[in-house]
């Protein structure tokens, strides 16, 4: 079995983010900041780290802030430089020219559908996809942990977490074959399950390796859970195909989809910089 090498990422950014109106509605929930980089560039980060060489972004209207996050910013620039001030804060922004594209999803209709609109740009090579609400804190990254595993046996990877038994309807859910380690060997998927209907409680995250094989599935794939055409649905129907297998994560993840777990990131990655930690801590203290 050849194993083509990975190189192109899907970040899926064209939601609504209606869960944190009204801060959303004019900016693009991607762009909220754990501490001072916007969750998208966390996202970005990642897949450098893990080798990717050009990013696609599937955005909607309204998301034009990505597009700047990502660009030059002269009058910015100048007006730093002007001012003695190092623009070093500013390099984890600029993508070499070539490296980042973007696509239209002119209407959300679900991540199947945001996936599917990038078909003709990842072409005929297997992909990532990465979903900026999923926040993951790990050493190595965790699409990177996925790449080598990966790069062992091919095929189709998701990464997966643990959940309790009584949160598994609110996610996609594994069903597991042999084991080995982190590794998973996927046997099924189901989209939300019923309470108490859950195969297991490993829970699909929000980074993906795939196939090109899925955008032939997604082309035709019907409308599934809440209406929408789900990735889930068209993984699962390529189960048997070809090899599929869950990677559970070394690392911790936080849902920055829910504002609870937004908070908890933003003080977890504020207590572990030496230059706000000292401060968080007191404050911390003080509320008993």
């Amino acid at each position: 079995m050849t194993i083509k090498p990975l190189r192109k990422a899907v970040f899926p950014v064209g939601g609504l983010g209606t869960r944190f109106l009204p801060a959303t509605k004019a900016m693009p929930k991607e762009m909220l900041p754990i501490v001072d980089r916007p969750l998208i560039q966390y996202a970005v980060d990642e897949a450098l780290d893990a080798g990717i060489e050009q990013m696609i972004f599937v955005t909607g209207r309204g998301k034009s802030a990505i597009e700047d996050h990502f660009d030059i910013a002269y009058e910015l620039e100048t007006t730093m430089t002007a001012r003695g001030k190092s623009l070093e804060v500013l390099d984890a922004t600029r993508l070499k020219p070539g490296a980042v594209a973007y696509v239209r999803q002119q209407e959300p209709m679900g991540l199947g559908h945001a996936v599917w609109c990038a078909r003709d740009i990842v072409g005929d090579e297997p992909f990532a996809v990465l979903l900026a609400d999923d926040f993951m804190v790990g050493k190595p990254g965790c699409l990177r942990q996925m790449v080598e595993a990966y790069n062992k046996v091919g095929g189709n990877l998701i990464c997966a977490e643990e959940v309790p038994d009584d949160q598994t309807h609110r996610y996609g859910i594994i069903t597991p074959g042999s084991r080995d380690g982190t590794l998973t060997q996927v046997q099924g998927l189901v989209e939300k399950p019923a309470p108490g209907t859950a195969p297991s409680n490993l829970s699909v995250i929000g980074r993906y390796i795939l196939q090109p094989e899925v955008m032939r599935v997604l082309e035709g794939q019907e409308k599934g859970a809440g209406g929408e055409i789900q990735l889930t649905d068209a993984m699962a129907r390529m189960i048997g195909d070809q090899p599929f297998h869950g990677v559970t994560f070394q690392g911790t993840r936080y849902d920055c989809g829910d504002k609870a777990g937004f908070i908890q990131a933003n003080i977890a990655m504020a207590l572990s910089r030496p230059d706000i930690a000292p401060a968080i801590e007191a404050f911390l203290r003080a509320q008993g």
